[in-house]
């Protein structure tokens, strides 16, 4: 029993023992595979050839920077209002819809309510009381000028009449405010209901109302835009600012339709950082865009300044896990994959950093086939 006992204790621990051999050289394995693929690939020469390979170095070259940065679609304050009524009613009727368009002084709604007769009978009542004060007014003017009437009741009289003409006046005023003409309002064409009228020409962005909602001065019942002058807000980090100025050319375009390219130029860049450090830079359209609508995102390139830079072919670099590498010739057939930090490009060639320019001048880079030797690198690591 005891022999058995130890018996199975041994094999037990050579079965472990085993197991974690077995982990340790499939990690060796996996750990061997990475590096080849981070690091080098031997071609054959029969590989080499087929892959026709090119050598170069880096160059000197005067490129245009090319700054990508994103926005959003606005309307100026003046071109975005919100409608309220100056008193409370209940909407009787509107035939508005969100997108529908409407011109300058165009009805948006009715709203009916006991007021609106209220103030139209104050005002005509007003109105005639006026006429038989600023009579009786001047009959003490005349009395006084034969000393028939105390000064006294001159003064009371020219007091009553002044005051009334206070009051008509605020009340046209109120009239107007809620779209009423007082000169064509008389007692046979008093109304209960008012119109709402459109303050500008544009598309309706929102419609808050229903019809029987009673609605209050603060509530907003439709919101208007005008898209004839609608411009684009971008978005441009603190350390970019500095490459800008008004006046530069801008080209942009929507997420879903890149082809389609739309100019634009600075008008304005702010003086306000936002926490995030960045800021908004304003840019108008060089043509009206009447399919645009205010909050689309978009996406703009800003062409910055011309400098010199150390520059690649674009066939040089190749990307690989969001990241971007090139090949450099260590002897024959023999080449190690570098990460680089790249910069602007034009006209095929792409700038890289300073750090990776001092670290590549003059060495052999393959300057094109370079995915050759990425699919080579991958296809031995999943060997």
């Amino acid at each position: 029993m005891k022999r058995l006992i130890i018996f199975i204790i041994a094999a037990t621990i050579l079965s472990c023992s085993s197991k974690k051999q077995d982990t340790a050289t499939e990690t060796a394995v996996k750990e061997e595979k990475q590096v080849d693929r981070n690091y080098t690939v031997q071609l054959t020469d029969s590989q080499a050839r087929n892959a026709q390979i090119v050598i170069g170095q880096l160059e000197k070259k005067e490129i245009a920077n090319q700054l990508k940065v994103t926005g959003k679609v606005d309307v100026p304050p003046q071109n975005m209002v919100s409608v309220s009524f100056p008193l409370g009613g209940y909407l009787k009727s509107t035939n508005l819809l969100p997108g529908t368009y409407v011109r300058k002084g165009g009805v948006l709604g009715v709203l009916e309510d006991i007021q609106f007769i209220q103030l139209q009978q104050d005002y005509l009542s007003a109105k005639v009381r006026l006429q038989f004060l600023e009579a009786d007014y001047k009959r003490q003017q005349t009395l006084d000028a034969g000393q028939a009437t105390s000064t006294k009741m001159v003064q009371q009289v020219r007091s009553d009449y002044q005051s009334q003409r206070i009051l008509l006046r605020s009340l046209e005023e109120k009239l107007r405010l809620i779209g009423l003409n007082p000169a064509r309002l008389s007692e046979g064409n008093i109304s209960k209901r008012v119109n709402i009228y459109s303050p500008i020409s544009g598309y309706v962005s929102k419609v808050n109302v229903n019809i029987g909602k009673y609605v209050s001065p603060t509530d907003v019942l439709f919101e208007l835009v005008n898209p004839a002058d609608i411009h684009l807000v971008l978005t441009v980090f603190q350390k970019d600012v500095a490459k800008l100025r008004v006046g530069q050319k801008v080209i942009t375009y929507t997420t879903s339709d890149t082809i389609r390219k739309i100019p634009a130029t600075i008008l304005l860049i702010s003086q306000d950082v936002a926490p995030d450090g960045s800021v908004q830079v304003h840019c108008h359209f060089e043509y009206e865009e009447h399919k645009l609508l205010p909050g689309t995102f978009m996406n703009a390139e800003i062409e910055t300044k011309n400098a010199e830079a150390f520059v690649l072919p674009e066939t040089a670099v190749v990307s690989f896990e969001n990241n971007h590498y090139v090949f450099v010739q260590k002897e024959e057939n023999v080449y190690e994959m570098i990460p680089v930090q790249t910069g602007a490009s034009e006209n095929g060639y792409v700038a890289l950093d300073d750090a990776n320019s001092k670290a590549l001048a003059g060495k052999p880079i393959v300057s094109a086939n370079a995915y050759t030797l990425l699919m080579a690198l991958k296809n031995k690591a999943d060997e």
